[in-house]
């Protein structure tokens, strides 16, 4: 809580009592509140108590002791990819997605004074990758920080009447400060992915509409070893929306991928598609099944 701007703690701390009070109704996220996913956590169950936390890991720490009983965790956006570390922060946790949820982001300018000559703009890494067109065409250098929200309270206890931050317009409310500008983001359907982690994995009955699996596995460092290991999805007629790969350790020798494909273990098709995989993976990893929120293409 001490790592927050001093114009946040208040709000902070009054909402981790509350949380604190009835956690099987609080849901955690990174950042100050009036982040994106504090937002996000009020979508995805509106009578849930929101428990702000200053990093992923922090947020991710509240579901594992219990804190929560849930967190909304941003995974990738549609403008500037996977939100950084998730992919090596998922598997460690010990968590289980049981939801996705996408979230239209809209990204607005602020700062002390409307008629201020302004030079910065800090906000989240994410947030300022997707206003890049903006910031650089009026000059302003971007300034990355642990979140929007937090940002812009920053900005708010600063002395710097050049400085701004990037954030959501309930922000500027919050903190008290002006609306220079809205809607900076580089493309109007700027849409961020969440997905929902608990320590249990979701149920789900087979009239539930269809439902997704993420997973992650590494193929083995011999040639042709992710197309064979894909094979088995394309002959069981399995759809695969996602598939990324990322290094996770230091020696370059094994290339993991996380992956998310249509359906859920159970599914003949499915076991079939995911025990070829294994043949032809030194591991693979399933981090949960979940109701899809959105049809795919």
């Amino acid at each position: 809580m001490e790592s927050f701007p001093k114009s946040a703690l208040a709000r902070v701390e009054e909402m981790s009592k509350a949380a604190a009070a009835e956690p099987a109704r609080a849901v955690s996220f990174q950042g100050a509140p009036g982040a994106n996913s504090h937002l996000a956590a009020l979508e995805v169950d509106p009578d849930c108590l929101p428990l702000p936390c200053f990093s992923f890991e922090d947020a991710i720490d509240a579901v594992k002791e219990g804190r929560a009983a849930r967190a909304v965790i941003p995974i990738e956006n549609s403008l500037h990819g996977r939100v950084a570390d998730i992919h090596f922060l998922l598997p460690e946790s010990g968590l289980s997605i049981i939801g996705e949820h996408f979230m239209r982001i809209r990204h607005c300018l602020m700062a002390k004074h409307a008629d201020a000559k302004l030079t910065t703009a800090m906000s989240h890494p994410q947030a300022l990758g997707q206003c890049r067109h903006y910031l650089r065409a009026h000059g302003i250098t971007p300034i990355a920080y642990a979140d929007t929200a937090a940002a812009a309270a920053y900005v708010a206890d600063s002395d710097d009447e050049g400085a701004a931050a990037v954030a959501p317009p309930i922000a500027a409310s919050i903190y008290g400060l002006e609306m220079i500008q809205e809607g900076i983001e580089d493309d109007d359907r700027n849409t961020t992915r969440f997905v929902v982690l608990s320590r249990e994995p979701a149920t789900y009955a087979s009239d539930d509409g269809t439902l997704m699996t993420t997973f992650i596995f590494e193929v083995k460092n011999i040639p042709a070893a992710l197309y064979k290991a894909m094979g088995g999805f394309a002959t069981n007629g399995i759809n695969m929306t996602k598939l990324e790969s990322y290094q996770n350790g230091a020696s370059f020798s094994a290339t993991e991928f996380y992956a998310d494909i249509e359906g859920a273990p159970g599914d003949p098709a499915v076991d079939r598609a995911l025990e070829e995989l294994r043949f032809h993976c030194n591991k693979v990893r399933l981090l949960g099944t979940y109701k899809q929120e959105r049809k795919r293409g």
